[in-house]
């Protein structure tokens, strides 16, 4: 079944499993996730599920207008975040209804949607793994890029070529993640394994798409 849920990432730890093994955690508060909408063939053209997420537990103290009628619909608190997945057109959530962790017990692998620390601008050699030149002394080339581009032809710079920019703070997938434990009293989700991001980072957990077995 498709199903998403919005949490933060809280860091990261170790637990034991079942044989006694030591393995390394993400600790993921996720939802609960309030459902502010239902979207149908209908009336939208295509089935899918709005769902809120408050990070800090509470809604937010500056919510307009739009967002307190919106979420007044579904009988809900004006949520911070939101995001829309689709669904089969025979699932059964409806405005009001709560997705929780306790949704995601029988679960065993997840992809999670986080977005990556930011760098800030950085060089050739950091953001593309760029090898350099010579590092001794007498050398005036080290950690630069060289030539971008020919001078009368083709007389440009080509698109796409690896420069110096901005690094970092983009949105990444990371596939087919264990679930080792979930804790539905605390709205905590174990994930084997690092996430992309900082602590307090939003993430989406979803169900695997492309399911394997897990070492």
């Amino acid at each position: 079944m498709k199903l998403e849920l919005l949490g933060k990432k809280l860091g990261m730890s170790q637990v034991y499993d079942e044989d006694n093994n030591l393995v390394p955690v993400t600790i993921v508060e996720a939802g609960p996730c309030p459902v502010l909408q239902v979207k149908t063939v209908e009336s939208d053209g295509y089935a899918s599920v709005q769902i809120g997420y408050n990070p800090k537990g509470k809604s937010p103290n500056k919510a307009n207008r739009a967002s307190k009628g919106h979420a007044a619909k579904a009988k809900a608190e004006p949520q911070q975040i939101s995001k829309e997945f689709r669904l089969p057109t025979d699932h059964q959530f409806e405005a009001g209804n709560s997705i929780t962790v306790t949704d995601f017990a029988d679960i065993s692998m997840v992809d999670v949607v986080s977005t990556t620390k930011g760098k800030g601008f950085q060089g050739v050699v950091k953001r593309w793994n760029f090898g350099g030149g010579p590092a001794s002394h007498g050398s005036m080339f080290h950690r630069r890029g060289g030539s971008y581009g020919l001078c009368q032809w083709p007389g440009r710079v080509f698109k796409n070529k690896k420069m110096p920019g901005h690094m970092g703070d983009v949105q990444r997938t990371t596939q087919n993640l264990k679930v080792v434990k979930t804790i539905p009293e605390k709205n905590l989700i174990l994930i084997k394994g690092s996430i992309p991001g900082h602590k307090g980072g939003i993430l989406s957990i979803r169900v695997a798409k492309k399911l394997k077995t897990s070492k």
